[in-house]
C-alpha cells in the first residue's frame, strides 16, 4: 500500500492516512484476512543454519590452527558468519510486515503494518470498490483495490498464486455484498 497523500474527512480537511483512526465497530466483519509474507525457516532452523555453517567454516581452519595462515583466514570466516546472521535477522524483521483486511456490508478497511511500526490505513464503501489483478505490472499478478478516490496495492509480498486466490476471494465477497447478501 502506498502512503496516502491525504483523505478528505467529513469537514473536508486533509487528514494523513497514517493518522486516520482504525474502525471502531462492535459488529464483526463479514470477512477478516490477515496477510503475512512467507517465512520459510523457523527460529530453530535459523539457529541450526548458523551452527552448521560455523562448523563447516571451522573445519578447513583445523590444519591451520595457530599458524599465520589460520589467523589470516579467521577474520574472513567470522565476517561471513556475521553477514549471514545479519541477513537472516533482517529477513525476520522484514517479516513483521503484514496487512489486515476487514469487510463489512458498508465498509472495507485495509491496515498495513510496516516493519518500522507505522500503520497505513485505507477505507472505502465496498459497493464502489474494484479489485483488479494486473498482468502487465512490475509484479506478476499485481493486486490492487480502488475506491474512495485512491488505488492501493494489496498483498505485494504474497506469491503470484496467493494473489490470484486473494483476488477471487475478494471478488466473491464484494459480489455477495453488492447482491445484498
Amino acid at each position: 500500500m502506498r502512503p496516502q497523500n491525504g483523505n478528505n474527512d467529513e469537514a473536508g480537511a486533509e487528514t494523513p492516512a497514517s493518522s486516520l483512526p482504525g474502525p471502531s465497530r462492535s459488529d464483526p466483519p463479514l470477512l477478516e484476512l490477515e496477510l503475512h509474507p512467507h517465512r520459510s525457516m523457523s527460529l530453530r532452523g535459523f539457529r541450526w543454519v548458523l551452527i552448521i555453517t560455523s562448523v563447516g567454516l571451522a573445519v578447513p581452519l583445523v590444519p591451520f590452527r595457530g599458524t599465520p595462515v589460520g589467523w589470516g583466514l579467521l577474520p574472513f570466516l567470522v565476517g561471513a558468519l556475521v553477514a549471514l546472521y545479519l541477513a537472516i535477522r533482517r529477513n525476520y524483521r522484514d517479516a513483521r510486515l503484514h496487512e489486515v483486511l476487514r469487510l463489512w456490508p458498508d465498509l472495507i478497511t485495509v491496515e498495513r503494518h510496516e516493519t518500522d511500526g507505522r500503520v497505513l490505513r485505507w477505507q472505502a464503501n465496498p459497493y464502489w470498490v474494484t479489485v483488479t489483478l494486473h498482468d502487465d505490472a512490475r509484479l506478476e499478478n499485481y493486486l490492487t483495490l480502488k475506491g474512495a478516490g485512491r488505488e492501493i496495492e494489496l498483498g505485494a509480498f504474497l506469491g503470484p498464486e496467493e494473489r490470484i486466490a486473494l483476488h477471487a476471494r475478494l471478488r466473491r465477497a464484494l459480489a455477495q455484498i453488492a447482491a445484498g447478501g
